[in-house]
């Protein structure tokens, strides 16, 4: 052993006890035994720049905190041919700061990060595409070129990200468990529900994108299902905005639905206790309890029937068409019973045996009045929590709220038993009069969307609003415009909508979104003059 050799040894063996004490470890380092000579260490190997070859792409809702930032980092990258920012109807500054940056923006077709993401690669012009997240900071330089080099080097078809921060706590509570019971192959991911992915578009046009926070799992799985080669590439340290509670609430009711319906479908699951474990879930979004802790301190409220008013047409009428039940639809719609009640029911049973994504087609495909999206954007942005509110099913006005960027919807719900309708209709609980009302007149209405809006008037809320406004086209809204604070109607089914005083009558929706404005500059003058102006008559 020569003089290097010999300092090389003492040098290693100094570190080693060093790092010993500093980490705490509980082997002891024998100094006793000899060493053999360290090899010579290899020269460091640097990678040679990409040339621009990917399409990066950026789901985004109200991140003008840092959008500009991730798009010129994205464009810093020797391989990003283009940045594609998809908005999902954003109320802030994240359009236009995201174009200036540099960045192509396209509006999603669906609110919700996996139709977000679907759209993105849609449009994508590369082949090899990376999802970045819109709230991200502290990214060290080369990230979107690392990702991409197992793609290019034919290694992998689809990459996720690893980055020192630990897993949030949906990833170590539900979805790292659940892996490891239902896809022990994919378990030693350590950020399955991370944002940062890179794959080819070829592939991902094979695999299913899901609306809501399930879908990066459930790509995850349906690449591995598809026979791709999966890696995952470490990109150091990051950081991004923390999820409010409620949030991770719905996120982990998502992420456990998406694993156990792969795992269902990959013939690894055989409890119909977990089919109606989701069900249950998916009618407790229904709830009013559910819809109110959406308000996030809002204090105005504005409420959309959907069929004939957020919709051109009727939900039931076209289901009917796609199913071949528009004869047996014709029989209770035109049959003398004064109890709604028991004609909904009747209707329900008409699309037994349907399965879910048949209710889910034909709400995506329905025609939405123009302008409709525009207003729910300027109303928004104003202060105001948006829903929609329909004697539908919710199936249907769930999918109807998220094209128009609402923040909740109400309805009842048929019930589905392994996603197939057994024809079951409940009664959402909001629509029904509230036992211990002191309102007499509340328990003769009966099941209405009058009883929806008092219940948002009630004085448990906090805050509560001050200020609900309605809009809807037929006998069914009567009611809950008689109630609301300012009322309009869009091509009135009824007569009996141009009887009730004070509601106006608008033929688009831009009509609405101009009285929004003109309160606005009324509410804003009042302030200017020192008057108190929270409440909009």
């Amino acid at each position: 052993m020569n003089i290097w050799q010999r300092t090389w040894q003492r040098a290693w063996q100094g570190l080693q006890h060093w790092l010993g004490r500093r980490l705490g470890n509980w082997q002891k380092l024998d100094t006793a035994t000899p060493m053999q000579a360290a090899p010579t260490p290899e020269p460091l190997r640097l990678e040679a720049p990409l040339g621009p070859c990917v399409s990066v792409i950026i789901p985004a809702l109200n991140e003008q905190k840092r959008i500009a930032d991730v798009v010129r980092y994205a464009l810093s990258d020797s391989a990003t041919a283009e940045v594609i920012v998809v908005d999902d109807s954003s109320i802030d500054n994240t359009v236009s700061l995201a174009r200036e940056a540099g960045a192509r923006v396209i509006t999603s077709s669906l609110l919700g990060k996996g139709a977000s993401m679907a759209d993105g690669a849609r449009v994508a012009q590369s082949e090899i595409l990376v999802y970045l997240d819109g709230d991200l900071k502290g990214l060290r330089s080369g990230i979107i070129s690392d990702l991409a080099r197992p793609l290019i080097a034919g290694q992998a078809e689809f990459v996720k990200a690893r980055f020192g921060r630990g897993g949030g706590r949906v990833t170590e509570l539900t979805a790292k468990p659940m892996l490891k019971v239902f896809f022990p192959e994919l378990a030693h991911f350590n950020q399955p529900l991370g944002g940062i992915i890179a794959a080819r578009k070829s592939l991902l046009q094979q695999l299913t994108f899901e609306d809501g926070y399930g879908v990066d799992i459930g790509l995850l799985i349906d690449a591995w299902r598809a026979n791709a080669n999966l890696t995952e590439v470490d990109i150091g340290h990051l950081e991004h905005d923390s999820q409010p509670l409620l949030d991770l609430t719905s996120m982990a009711n998502e992420v456990s639905r998406v694993i156990y319906s792969r795992a269902r479908e990959s013939g690894r699951l055989h409890v119909e206790q977990i089919t109606a474990m989701y069900e249950s879930q998916r009618q407790a979004t229904a709830s009013w309890d559910y819809a109110i802790t959406r308000q996030k301190n809002r204090t105005k409220l504005l409420l959309l029937d959907m069929d004939g008013t957020v919709t051109t047409s009727r939900f039931a009428t076209l289901l009917a068409q796609a199913t071949g039940q528009v004869d047996e639809l014709n029989k209770h719609l035109d049959a003398a019973n004064p109890d709604a009640l028991t004609r909904s029911a009747n209707i329900a049973q008409i699309f037994r045996f349907v399965h879910r994504q048949k209710f889910e087609a034909v709400a995506k495909a329905m025609p939405i009045r123009p302008g409709v999206i525009e207003c729910v954007k300027a109303f928004k942005r104003a202060g105001f929590m948006v829903g929609v509110v329909s004697d539908s099913y919710f199936v249907a006005a769930e999918v109807l709220r998220k094209r128009i960027f609402a923040d909740f919807a109400l309805a009842h719900t048929v019930q589905f038993q392994g996603d197939v309708c057994t024809g079951e209709l409940s009664i959402n609980s909001a629509f029904l009069p509230d036992p211990n009302a002191t309102e007499p007149a509340a328990a003769r209405i009966g099941i209405s969307k009058h009883h929806v809006l008092v219940q948002f008037r009630c004085e448990d809320i906090q805050p509560r609003f001050d200020t609900i406004w309605a809009m809807g086209d037929n006998d069914n809204d009567v009611d809950m415009l008689s109630q609301a604070d300012r009322a309009w109607m869009i091509e009135p089914k009824s007569p009996r909508l141009k009887t009730i005083a004070g509601v106006t009558e608008i033929t688009h929706f831009d009509e609405l979104t101009a009285a929004l404005t003109l309160a606005m500059q009324e509410d804003a003058a009042q302030a200017d003059k020192g008057q108190s102006a929270s409440n909009w008559p």
